[in-house]
């Protein structure tokens, strides 16, 4: 029987999931196979490359031995040369690893934004309450997640609305604002368009999307608790980096709600 995989600690999805060449065909892809780069992988290429970390203070960050973090790093710079020297298609998607939370130093850093973010955001609530943040600008759902400054959150209970509250973001970055849903315990989130990794990191958190959604903020909620909300699971957000082929912000239409991404294999261990 093998030995488990150990998750891989990871700080935050990559906001860009997808990266195309360019001398593309009419249709816009390539006839090279894409190279599949693991979100592991990622995490080791912007640790050590991007943010300067050794190879020991990586291993500390992801939580797992040194030589696992030479084998990932070393597969991810083979995959990222064969991609920029032969002109293949990259996309960021699956591997073995869990997403920090920010809550007691589970990352490891003294000093970590999404601790920050934690004692700033907050929030209580009761065990009978369902709370869906909506993307809000001036009564409307606003339709760039990662660019929202303000949420409009919707405490509900038995299919009714019985508190609702204007809650500004304070300038916070796309790759921060799910960390804010989280530490609001928000279930729900509805939005207009929103990039594939904000998609990854609110799955993760368990918050449930409904995207694509457009017009009135109160009404968005009100239809969600009819069950008649109209949205569009499978929309993108160009504005952002979530460079993916989908749908343009805003866009929507009648569909049920798809599961989450990156389901992380189920096979990691804590």
């Amino acid at each position: 029987m093998s030995r488990p995989v150990k998750c891989r600690m990871i700080c935050q999805f990559p906001q860009t999931l997808e990266f195309i060449p360019s001398g593309n065909n009419e249709n816009g892809k390539t006839d090279n196979e894409t190279i599949i780069l693991t979100v592991d992988e990622y995490e080791t290429i912007r640790l050590i490359d991007k943010e300067g970390l050794s190879q020991e203070q990586c291993c500390r960050r992801m939580q797992v031995a040194r030589t696992t973090v030479q084998k990932i790093y070393d597969s991810a710079r083979k995959k990222l040369a064969e991609a920029l020297v032969d002109g293949h298609p990259l996309k960021i998607e699956g591997g073995e690893y869990r997403l920090c939370n920010g809550q007691n130093r589970s990352c490891g850093i003294d000093e970590c934004y999404k601790q920050e973010i934690y004692q700033a955001y907050q929030k209580s609530k009761g065990e009978t309450i369902m709370r869906i943040a909506v993307t809000y600008e001036n009564g409307q759902i606003f339709q760039h997640f990662g660019h929202t400054e303000q949420f409009k959150l919707y405490d509900t209970e038995d299919g009714k609305i019985v508190s609702s509250e204007v809650l500004s973001t304070n300038g916070q970055g796309h790759g921060a604002l799910a960390e804010v849903l989280s530490a609001i315990q928000a279930d729900v989130l509805i939005c207009g368009g929103i990039g594939g990794g904000a998609q990854n990191a609110l799955a993760s958190a368990g918050i449930h999307l409904y995207a694509g959604v457009t017009g009135d903020a109160d009404a968005a909620v009100e239809a969600l608790l009819a069950g008649t909300l109209s949205y569009n699971p499978n929309v993108q957000c160009g504005h952002h980096g979530g460079g993916q082929h989908g749908e343009s912000c805003g866009s929507h239409s009648e569909h049920h709600q798809g599961e989450g991404h990156e389901c992380r294999h189920g096979r990691c261990t804590d």
